[in-house]
């Protein structure tokens, strides 16, 4: 059993909480969103004879590179990605992207709800979804481009690791390395705009937002780093700072998909925070074999890939319908009022209010005087868990398979 919460993380996490309760009361999310949203949007219409004069060179190559690239730098890529970092022996690159792609997911679609900007028009501008991420995309609100921030920040990282990796000092290296950067980050912009998905200040926008987030990280990533390892609390304050961060998430103007995809990472970063504060001195010391080494070769780490792919989704498949089971019977023994989205279709909202869900409040909803809110969507804790336990298999359940299979 972990000891009482340190100092300063109560005073984080009562700040938090002090944060919703003034913001629900003063409902600050739509005075805010009713100073920024006429300039932006004004601006969002400006810009359109911009994105048709570049959409003047389309053509079917040039659809399908810039398509491709946004696939590569999209959430669901980084998700399938930071797996096989961890697995390829990089443990600390692994760690600090997976809370920084968290940190850049959340704080990015805050800023879109919060403006709830919309997108160029479609028509004039041509928008091209070739693919179900993409077209979910779509359904989000413009600013800030979550391609354009993500790469800025994970690309502007990386390059940081690399250059500290192998110690080098030779400038040109490093302005190689940084060329590079500039250049995919440019390429993403340019490919959103040429896409239709973003007008010109929505890239603006992600790129300030980018590189105000990577500055931040690079000063405390050490500091963050030391505190999962071996910091006290760890997994407590952990999971109670993802509690009143989805309570802290501001309510859009329209309903998107935004608020599901920051609780996805959200749960992903509690998993594999959970689970390398637990198996750091096991699985996860710098000492580990890396790959390209003769402790950890091409075969060996094929190996873990499959070994690792196959149990995540067993994993992931086991903790939502565990979640799904047990996260509505334990509101209902609290008295807590939930509905579903759809994940549970006994509890999906209905408008007559004709649904067992709407009984009296219990004690633990009255805990959470600081929020405004009649019924909790169980859906939203059906897919942290999800999440949760499929990047704490990542870090703990499948390092332990490799231990025993020899991998």
């Amino acid at each position: 059993m972990e000891s009482i919460l340190a100092g300063w993380q109560v005073t984080i996490l009562c700040g938090i909480a002090c944060w919703i309760y003034v913001s629900n009361f003063l409902d600050l999310t739509v005075k805010l969103r009713s100073l920024t949203l006429p300039w932006i949007s004004a601006k969002v219409g400006s810009e359109i004879p911009i994105i048709l004069h570049i959409q003047k060179y389309q053509n079917g190559i040039l659809d399908v590179f810039f398509s491709g690239l946004s696939c590569v730098v999209s959430v669901p890529f980084y998700t399938a990605f930071l797996p096989l970092l961890f697995w390829s022996g990089h443990g600390k690159l692994a760690r600090q992207m997976t809370l920084l792609m968290a940190f850049c997911d959340y704080v990015g679609n805050c800023v879109k709800d919060l403006v709830s900007a919309p997108r160029p028009k479609s028509p004039p501008v041509r928008r091209v979804t070739a693919t179900k991420d993409e077209k979910e995309n779509a359904l989000e609100y413009g600013l800030p481009s979550s391609h354009t921030l993500n790469t800025v920040c994970l690309s502007g990282y990386l390059l940081h690791y690399v250059l500290s990796y192998i110690e080098s000092k030779d400038a040109s290296i490093q302005i190689a390395g940084f060329a590079i950067v500039f250049f995919i980050v440019g390429l993403i912009g340019c490919g959103r705009i040429y896409l239709g998905m973003h007008s010109l200040i929505d890239v603006i926008g992600g790129l300030g937002l980018g590189l105000a987030i990577l500055t931040f990280w690079l000063l405390v990533h050490d500091y963050m780093d030391s505190f999962v390892i071996s910091g006290q609390n760890v997994t407590s304050f952990w999971s109670a700072l993802t509690f009143l961060l989805l309570f802290a998430y501001p309510k859009p103007e329209d309903p998107t998909p935004s608020f599901e995809y920051h609780t996805a990472f959200s749960g992903v970063a509690l998993g594999i925070v959970a689970g390398v504060q637990q198996t750091y001195h096991q699985f996860h010391h710098e000492s580990v074999p890396r790959i390209f080494t003769s402790q950890l070769s091409i075969p060996m780490y094929a190996g873990r890939v499959f070994v690792g792919i196959s149990t995540i989704l067993l994993v992931k498949f086991c903790s939502k319908t565990i979640a799904k089971w047990t996260l509505p019977i334990s509101a209902n023994a609290l008295g807590i009022p939930i509905r579903s989205t759809s994940y549970v279709p006994a509890l999906v909202y209905s408008p007559t209010g004709k649904k067992s869900e709407a009984k009296q409040s219990g004690y633990l909803q009255k805990l959470l005087f600081f929020v405004n809110q009649d019924l909790f969507d169980v859906d939203t804790g059906i897919r942290l868990v999800q999440y949760a336990g499929l990047a704490w298999s990542v870090v703990d359940l499948v390092p332990s398979l490799f231990s025993h299979l020899g991998l």
